[in-house]
């Protein structure tokens, strides 16, 4: 009897030393820009309070080398991150966005067709030229879009939750569906085109399209990125900077990929 009674012991001290080992992913979403609400001052707090191990920043490789080098920088993100690593030398940094993002988008005409695609939806709205269900769409997508600037002025908590994730969601999808509806029915968008860095054109439609398509490709591999350096280093305390829009799509495609040696927190979690 005092066997199985130590042996009990041992399984719960064994079970509870797990549970405390396994890694916590901390996804914040992020305004980009300091402003009032939301500067480096206050992510640094929060970076304070978690005490993470590993900081992933919303850069690939180039964008990484950069910012380490490059103290010009003044995005919220990366300047809370040198503030942190000043005090916590010890601290992982590494990036997690998709590879090359920038030049593949400007290589395959993705950019400057999607905003020149939105600029040519807007000048159609206002010269009253789209049908009643393009209206619909369009106004739609500036009303979702009006909510969350709004949601941006307050406290991060505000936008670092479930109820801001889903109108995240649909606005994004808004923008990289239902937008597609007009691009794909109206002859402006066949007809306008950029020249491409290889010389060829590409219609404002088929690039607008091209981008809609990367937005899942890039969170997706994001996401992997995301998973692949929480299996490289288990049993830490990760903090993923993002843009608060990639927020839901990361954590959907985080919470696929996890077999269970993770847990996905709020930063204001307990």
């Amino acid at each position: 009897m005092k066997q199985l009674h130590i042996l009990i012991l041992f399984l719960v001290s064994t079970i509870s030393f797990s549970q405390e080992k396994k890694t916590e992913i901390f996804i914040i979403g992020n305004i980009h820009d300091s402003v009032a609400n939301y500067n480096p001052k206050i992510l640094l707090t929060i970076l304070e309070n978690i005490k993470p191990d590993i900081i992933l920043h919303e850069v690939d490789s180039e964008g990484m080398r950069e910012y380490e080098t490059d103290a010009n920088f003044k995005g919220n993100e990366i300047r809370a991150s040198n503030l942190y690593l000043k005090k916590n030398s010890k601290t992982l940094r590494f990036p997690f966005d998709f590879e090359g993002r920038n030049k593949y988008r400007r290589d395959r005409g993705m950019v400057p067709t999607d905003n020149l695609t939105i600029k040519l939806i807007d000048s159609l709205y206002n010269d009253k030229k789209l049908t009643k269900e393009q209206i619909k769409i369009y106004e739609t997508f500036n009303n979702i879009t009006g909510d969350l600037m709004k949601i941006a002025e307050l406290s991060p908590e505000n936008f670092n939750n479930k109820k801001t994730d889903s109108i995240a969601e649909l606005r994004q999808n808004f923008q990289y569906q239902q937008l597609l509806k007009i691009t794909n029915e109206r002859p402006e968008f066949s007809k306008n085109y950029i020249v491409k860095p290889n010389k060829e054109n590409i219609s404002y439609k088929d690039g607008f399209k091209l981008m809609s398509d990367f937005w899942d490709l890039r969170n997706k591999t994001m996401a992997k990125n995301i998973y692949d350096i929480s299996v490289k280093y288990p049993n830490k305390k990760i903090v993923v900077l993002t843009g608060f829009l990639h927020r839901y799509y990361l954590i959907k495609e985080l919470r696929k990929l996890n077999n269970g040696s993770y847990t996905i927190k709020e930063f204001y979690e307990p």
